[in-house]
């Protein structure tokens, strides 16, 4: 399955709570915000991923103070936060 996860570097404060439970996911740039891993590492990247590592990203999501993370699948669904 694929997600789609989004970071809003403006919200991010740099707790780095994601980075602690997603490590292999999420990681601290210069600037001390939280970006997604990757060739190039970015505030916003398309995972393919298994179930148990979405729900580590989720995890890491929901350890977010500020809620700087937002996690979609596929189908463009917003998985987190949930919509309500």
């Amino acid at each position: 399955m694929k997600l789609r996860i989004v970071i809003d570097p403006d919200l991010c404060i740099g707790a780095a709570s994601c980075v602690t439970i997603a490590p292999e996911t999420f990681q601290m740039n210069m600037d001390n915000k939280a970006e997604i891993i990757g060739p190039a590492p970015s505030y916003e990247r398309i995972l393919e991923v298994n179930e148990e590592e979405k729900n580590t990203i989720i995890m890491g999501a929901q350890s977010c103070p500020t809620l700087a993370i937002t996690i979609f699948d596929e189908d463009g669904k917003q998985l987190y936060p949930e919509n309500v």
